[in-house]
């Protein structure tokens, strides 16, 4: 093994990134190698490390006071476990073949090259920002990282008028109108799909819409956005769609994100579909035996459909990130896959979705029967008791679970976890009438929502193969 790296005696590992997957692997790699084994180098062109981005949109509505709270490790705390984190460093290229990155301090411009044995590429994922006039306007955000939470803060603080766009409507977008509802804004929401929240099949979005609207959020569909306006002093003022104009003192994008591959793909790393990067179950880069990469920028594999799917969260991100650290540090670990569970929620409305859509299944090339029920989060006659749609897909014949999406009111969005376990263990919808879960009238009606519609679901694929 080269000693190229390190000083002598001991291996470098150099990371790129230093949040969730990145400062994970480096923790990681850190408790089972000492400081005179591993040296550990991490790159992160940001002025934090390891924060949560999750919760940015509650630190803009004001639930969350301050964004330190965000925070779960500080560059300092890093430094202090021998972890030298070099923060305004922004690497420029990785080359492979002389396992050396270059880097470039953000504030100097200066550059410098780090040679490495081991490295873990945690680059993240970007904000997608449209290709239009107007684009790059102040007043124009993206929600990304804690600088970009901070100079939306800064930008409503110099804002005199009350009116906020938000274009997209996934979960950034609906969370970011909730925040600014909290803030006391007018809010219209542009979103170019037939229903808010595309992770979820159009019929469940519409729950989603109405729910929106309630809340005194402007929702517009179908509708895509060509341009955005700018006023005389250069700041954004209106958003553009092919039929309308929405006046607007502030604007948040939220129309999703793609891997930050474009390092990886100038030195010829293997992508997938997506623009992800393809790692084997032990998170380490298809082709390459000293590269290791996790979180936003990879593709993982879809337990359900078989498929390669890009999902950005910080949960994957995490896991990610104890595989790569205990694998760099000599153990052994390996990231099985997923099977697409989120949840999350537009002020009292829980929204959760886990496994395969409609769409999803289609494209997968399987066949299957959908239900949908209306129950209550307790028993009815408990006070509290709240509606509650499920909907449930099973694999024609089969009954293989593929899929579940609830819409509700308190205790609607984690009842999805149950189905994240019956899709992880395969399970049949009628397999899972029989899960002995927890029932008292304050907690569920006696069947509760999951397992209603997995008896409607056992109901129909019986007929169905009949």
């Amino acid at each position: 093994m080269s000693m190229s790296g390190g000083r002598d005696g001991t291996e470098r590992l150099v990371v790129i990134g230093g949040d969730a997957a990145g400062m994970s692997a480096a923790s990681q790699a850190r408790r089972l190698r000492g400081p005179d084994e591993l040296e550990i180098v991490a790159f992160e062109r940001g002025h934090f490390t390891s924060f949560s981005a999750c919760g940015i949109p509650y630190w803009v509505g004001g639930d969350v006071p301050e964004r330190d709270r965000l925070i779960a490790r500080s560059p300092e705390e890093h430094r202090a476990r021998g972890i030298e984190v070099r923060l305004r460093t922004e690497v420029t290229e990785i080359d492979a073949g002389r396992r050396r990155v270059r880097a470039r301090d953000v504030d100097s411009g200066a550059e410098s090259w780090t040679s490495y044995d081991k490295l873990v590429i945690a680059t993240g994922a970007r904000p997608i920002r449209p290709e239009m006039p107007g684009a790059e306007a102040p007043g124009v955000h993206g929600v990304q990282t804690l600088d970009d939470g901070q100079a939306l803060l800064d930008s409503l603080a110099r804002t005199r008028g009350r009116r906020a766009v938000v274009v997209g409507a996934g979960y950034i977008g609906v969370e970011m109108a909730e925040a600014l509802i909290n803030r006391g804004y007018q809010v219209t929401v542009v979103n170019r799909g037939k229903e808010p929240m595309s992770t979820l099949d159009p019929d469940m979005g519409r729950l989603v819409h109405r729910a929106m609207e309630g809340l005194g959020i402007t929702m517009v569909n179908d509708a895509q956005v060509t341009k955005l306006l700018t006023g005389d002093d250069g700041r954004v003022r209106a958003v553009v769609t092919e039929d309308a104009e929405y006046p607007a003192d502030v604007v948040v994008l939220g129309i999703g994100v793609r891997p930050e591959t474009s390092l990886a793909r100038a030195a010829g790393l293997p992508l997938g579909g997506h623009g992800g990067l393809l790692t084997d179950q032990a998170m380490r880069v298809r082709g390459h035996e000293d590269i290791w990469a996790g979180g936003d920028c990879v593709e993982v594999l879809d337990l359900v459909s078989g498929q390669e799917r890009h999902i950005p969260l910080g949960t994957h991100a995490n896991k990610h990130g104890q595989v790569v650290g205990t694998n760099v540090g000599g153990g052994y670990a390996t990231f099985p896959g997923v099977v697409g569970t989120a949840v999350s929620k537009v002020c009292d409305l829980e929204i959760a979705r886990t496994g395969l859509r409609e769409k999803d299944a289609r494209r997968a090339g399987l066949r299957f029967e959908t239900v949908t029920v209306e129950s209550t989060s307790r028993a009815g006659y408990y006070p509290g008791a709240s509606p509650m749609t499920v909907k449930m897909l099973a694999e024609h014949r089969t009954g293989r679970l593929l899929g579940v999406q609830i819409v509700g009111r308190e205790g609607a969005g984690k009842r999805v976890d149950i189905a994240a376990v019956a899709l992880t263990a395969g399970m049949t919808v009628e397999q899972m009438t029989a899960l002995d879960l927890g029932y008292a009238p304050p907690f569920s009606p006696v069947w509760d929502p999951v397992l209603v519609a997995a008896r409607k679901a056992t109901a129909k694929v019986r007929a169905g193969a009949a």
